[in-house]
């Protein structure tokens, strides 16, 4: 298959004129005037890698912590749809024996993979979490770092986590970052850490902000916080929720301008109820509230998200941040963070042939995923 006339977002993040040729699942040539017998015409469009989503717990009424095989099958056909080629389930603080049920149907979805996007691994958002700023999680489940209890569920499910999040101030903090950043990408999330104590995290291998600015201490003059710390530290990517709720549109505009092309990552963080319609729904064990598509606890604490990442992709060019710094941070930094960035991410020969075609208003014209053509919208 040939893909033709249309601009592309090459590997260096730059547009250019050429023509796309799919061997099998990958990538088999990119240069101007290809040509053969399947072509597929894309004029007036622009191709870019497919979207790469890091932290995402649910959509449409399916959650990674329901441990159900037909659930993530649900999420994978639905996140196609959405441009969304890989995506990492993520899993909330929940018992110990509702992680590793997850881990382990995450896993076996992995050996047989369902159709539509593909599964890159696990996010374990908690439960090495800080009490004191637990945002939506549910603070029963809360646990102690312990790095032994981590090792035992990494090896268990195969090394499948790519993303444990930690609250650096909390006991046993340096050991467990010491030992888990050589095992998968280690976070800082839900947390008080102060800047001193965020930028030692760092030093000791913490290199990811989950949703960057949420459930952590802000930015001020007079204390930097852990977002300071973040944009004082180039080895740190930052997650950023860009529904224009979680983030005021004008802080996500400065925030791609302190961190770079290179470090922003775009990430849905969505529940249950994204893809649905407003109602009654749930997190974590928790009842949500979700009206005009924001969704909140009882007590008004926020909730995830209903976005998804082309939706994001959406508001973050019409609050005027880069085109190609957005596709950057929805493609292949996140891809970096989970060190897979060597078979996804960005349009290289030799790559997975995970592309999106968008039309002049941004709007998905088709989806291929490895190789496939699995949405067609032309």
């Amino acid at each position: 298959m040939i893909f033709k006339n249309a601009k592309i977002v090459d590997d260096s993040f730059h547009l250019a004129d050429a023509d796309i040729a799919v061997g099998g699942d990958k990538i088999s040539e990119i240069a101007p005037g290809l040509s053969g017998e399947d072509e597929c015409d894309l004029t007036g469009c622009v191709i870019v890698p497919g979207f790469v989503d890091i932290h995402i717990h649910a959509c449409v009424g399916a959650d990674t912590c329901d441990a159900d095989p037909e659930g993530i099958a649900k999420m994978c056909a639905h996140l196609i749809t959405k441009g969304v080629t890989s995506f990492c389930p993520t899993t909330m603080t929940v018992s110990h024996d509702d992680i590793s049920k997850a881990l382990s149907v995450v896993k076996g979805c992995m050996e047989q993979p369902p159709k539509g996007a593909a599964i890159a691994g696990v996010n374990m958002e908690g439960p090495y979490i800080s009490i004191h700023n637990k945002g939506a999680q549910s603070g029963k489940y809360i646990r102690e770092l312990d790095i032994d209890e981590f090792e035992k569920m990494f090896d268990a499910c195969g090394g499948i986590v790519k993303i444990v999040d930690v609250a650096p101030e909390c006991g046993g903090a340096e050991g467990f970052i010491k030992k888990a950043s050589k095992l998968c990408t280690v976070s800082i999330a839900h947390t008080k850490a102060d800047y001193e104590c965020a930028k030692h995290a760092f030093d000791l291998g913490i290199t990811h902000a989950t949703h960057l600015y949420n459930a952590m201490p802000g930015l001020t003059h007079r204390a930097p916080g852990v977002v300071g710390a973040v944009f004082d530290d180039e080895r740190v990517r930052a997650e950023i929720i860009c529904d224009g709720f979680h983030i005021h549109p004008a802080v996500l505009r400065i925030t791609f301008q302190m961190l770079g092309k290179d470090r922003a990552v775009i990430v849905s963080d969505s529940m249950r109820a994204a893809g649905q319609p407003d109602g009654v729904s749930e997190l974590g064990g928790q009842t949500v509230y979700v009206k005009d598509g924001q969704a909140r606890l009882e007590d008004g604490t926020i909730a995830g998200s209903t976005t998804n990442i082309h939706q994001e992709v959406k508001n973050l060019i019409g609050y005027g941040v880069p085109f190609l710094n957005v596709i950057q941070a929805a493609t292949l930094n996140p891809a970096k963070e989970i060190h897979e960035d060597e078979r996804i991410g960005s349009i290289k020969v030799g790559k997975y042939a995970d592309l999106v075609a968008l039309d002049s208003n941004l709007n998905i014209k088709l989806v291929v995923a490895r190789g496939k053509i699995l949405v067609d919208n032309r």
